[in-house]
This record gives structure tokens, C-alpha cells and sequence, in this order.
């Protein structure tokens, strides 16, 4: 693992580089809410895809300012398209770094890191050929939806309805390939034992099928 920083606009954002040898692709990770690159969960999928042969790079949409801000008032997690903006950079800056240019790209979006990773999705239509969310707010995607073309996959837990449901009304707007996953029994976070191990599967499947 290789720590990075990522000029993206006017900001700078710190980022984890793990590039496996020979990959099949490179995974971009956009946290969710009052998350970083630092989230156990995202890092646990991480592992999983690495050791499926994929490059991954969590890193963190918000500056520490930022996310200091962020702690006292919540305006910026939810703020999409400033979360898009930032990932939509970082693909471009992955684009010119020798070892990972080359490689096929996905996304793996969490909570409100889904909706920003399908606006940025819709915007790179060239450059993205896969998203997978987890517990993703999907419909905070907007107007991006029917844009869309890389093939999606949202996972969702059995217990998360309210999710499920945004996530249902969200793929009704696109027309890409796009499949739901629900993950019984389990609630918006994956914690219950086993939950998020099946994550990591379906993440790692989707990504090796449409990255590979």
C-alpha cells in the first residue's frame, strides 16, 4: 500500500494506492457519511478484491478541514455533487499515473458515496465500466440516473427498507445493467457476522466479471 495525495480542484485529498501484480482492474473507493479511506468496512472489501487480482484505492473525498467542518454541521456529506466532483478528479489523476493508467475502472460507493460515484459514473461514461454501492443512497443520483452506463450492482441489507426502496426507485431510472442484491437479515451498516463478508463476494464477482 502506497499513501498518495490527489490534487482535485482546489483541494488536496490524501489516498491509499494497493496495486496487485498482474491486476485486472483498478476499484476507486468512495466513502459514505462521516466516513474516510480509514473505514474498516471499505478496507475489509479492499482486501477482498485485492486478493481477486484488483489495484484499489480508498481515499478521502473531503480535506480535514473539511471533514471538520463537516463533524459540527453535516453540510458536506451530502453535498453530491462537490463528493462527485472530487472522484471525478481523482479518476483523471489515476489516468496519468504510469503503473494504473491503463487499467479498467470501477467504482465502490457506500451510502451517500453510492449516489457521488453514479453522477461521477454518468459524467465518465467512457472511463467507468463498473459501480458497485453498498447501502447506497442511489437516489441521491438525481438526474444522473438514466445517464448511466456502466453496469451497477446495489447491495443492499434485508433490514435496510427504507434504502431498499430508494435503491428500487433508483434503478426503475436507469438504463444500464443494473441488479439488486439484498442481503438478508442484515441492517444499513453489514455488521451482523458473515454480512459483510457476502459484500466483499458480490463486490469481488461483479468487479472481476466486468473489470477482468
Amino acid at each position: 500500500m502506497t499513501e498518495i495525495r490527489i490534487p482535485a480542484g482546489g483541494a488536496t485529498l490524501d489516498g491509499n494506492l494497493t496495486i496487485v501484480d498482474p491486476a485486472k482492474g483498478l476499484v476507486l473507493f468512495a466513502h459514505g457519511s462521516g466516513s474516510s479511506r480509514h473505514s474498516p468496512r471499505n478496507q475489509f472489501v479492499a482486501r477482498t478484491l485485492n486478493e481477486a487480482g484488483l489495484a484499489t484505492l480508498l481515499f478521502d473525498l473531503l480535506t480535514p478541514e473539511e471533514e471538520s467542518v463537516d463533524i459540527e454541521t453535516r453540510e458536506h456529506r451530502f453535498d453530491i455533487g462537490l463528493l462527485a466532483e472530487r472522484l471525478v478528479a481523482t479518476t483523471k489523476w489515476t489516468k496519468q499515473q504510469e503503473q494504473i493508467a491503463d487499467l479498467r475502472i470501477g467504482y465502490f460507493g457506500s451510502s451517500t458515496g453510492g449516489g457521488a460515484a453514479l453522477v461521477a459514473a454518468a459524467e465518465l461514461t467512457d472511463e467507468v465500466f463498473s459501480v458497485v454501492s453498498r447501502g447506497g443512497r442511489s437516489d441521491l443520483a438525481g438526474e444522473a440516473l438514466p445517464k448511466v452506463k456502466a453496469p451497477t450492482l446495489l447491495i443492499v441489507g434485508g433490514e435496510d427498507h427504507v434504502v431498499i426502496e430508494l435503491n428500487e426507485q433508483a434503478r426503475a431510472q436507469m438504463n444500464c445493467e443494473c441488479k439488486i442484491d439484498i442481503i438478508p437479515d442484515a441492517a444499513h451498516l453489514f455488521e451482523e457476522p458473515g454480512a459483510l463478508e457476502k459484500v466483499a463476494r458480490l463486490a469481488r464477482d461483479w468487479f472481476v466479471e466486468h473489470l477482468g
